[in-house]
């Protein structure tokens, strides 16, 4: 009989620190010579993130849309297709920050993937910061992070280091409010006792409130940089950037030095690649401009005389 592959589902809004656990999973896995495989969704019609899975891990994505609404047919058939070309100890899939965890579950409960996949659990991922001030967020996003919350098999609460002693009792509050019995952990750059995610089973599900990207009225735009960017017009530029605005991910150069660059709840990161890669950035948000953002990235950018 072959084993099963076990299955471990990320959630999480967007920006909240899913592939920064994703990478740690990963490399645990190597440790102990365990085949891994990934399956990442993007919202968008480009993936970022895919640049963090070693390309030793069999890897399939499905971009430009939410495997919870219109990509929930595709993403059973890359499942099936990843389990039949590869004899997989584990098997982790990204959801967009934007999809419900339990219609990711259903999907790998299919009559046609029983017999290769063992679910392990939900692990949501959750930026803390942005949970305790979620009232500027609008109904369906506040929403759906509580579905992430309140089905989860594990929660970490990402981001927790500049939060007061007040503030972390509130996350431990809401832990217990919305998922009672639920381990759950306040940390920084997701990192768990990753010994502890393999050890997880699925719990009875209550009913669920549907909450889909349409609703949510997410949108994504791609901007492609033509030229070197002037760091400290871009970091101006970027102050100013709107509240709606969940997530930017991508690469930057600055003078002669390529970054990875990610953004979210107001947060830039810089991480040098040592790589030549694609210079653009991937926005995620709510009433994007593109024309807006097309002129005020143009300005920063360095072009030659």
């Amino acid at each position: 009989m072959k084993k099963k592959a076990n299955v471990i589902i990320l959630a999480g809004f967007l920006g909240s620190g899913k592939t920064t656990l994703l990478k740690q999973l990963l490399a645990y896995e190597k440790e102990h010579n365990h085949k891994t495989a990934v399956l990442m969704n993007e919202i968008g019609k480009v993936s970022i993130d895919s640049d963090s899975v070693p390309e030793d891990v069999p890897l399939k994505e499905l971009l430009n849309g939410c495997i919870c609404c219109s990509l929930s047919d595709q993403l059973e058939k890359q499942l099936w297709g990843l389990c039949k070309e590869n004899e997989l100890d584990t098997l982790i899939i990204e959801a967009t920050g934007v999809a419900h965890p339990i219609d990711v579950l259903d999907a790998c409960l299919s009559p046609y993937l029983i017999d290769n996949l063992q679910i392990s659990g939900i692990i949501s991922v959750m930026d803390a910061p942005r949970w305790l001030d979620r009232e500027g967020m609008n109904v369906q996003a506040k929403m759906l992070m509580m579905e992430q919350i309140k089905h989860a098999d594990y929660i970490v609460w990402n981001k927790t280091s500049a939060l007061t002693e007040k503030q972390k009792k509130q996350l431990t509050s809401d832990s217990t409010r919305l998922n009672e019995g639920t381990p759950f952990v306040l940390t920084d750059f997701a990192k768990v006792e990753l010994s502890q995610l393999f050890l997880l089973s699925v719990k009875k599900r209550s009913e669920h409130q549907s909450v889909s990207a349409e609703k949510l009225k997410v949108k994504t735009f791609m901007y492609m940089f033509e030229a070197p960017v002037n760091k400290e017009l871009f970091e101006h530029w970027l102050r100013n950037v709107p509240s709606s605005i969940y997530r930017i991910k991508g690469y930057i150069q600055f003078i002669d030095q390529i970054y990875l660059f990610q953004y979210s709840y107001g947060l830039p990161t810089y991480e040098k690649e040592l790589m030549k890669m694609p210079l653009r950035l991937v926005f995620i948000g709510e009433d994007l401009d593109p024309d807006q953002l097309t002129r005020g990235l143009s300005e920063v950018e360095v072009r030659s005389k």
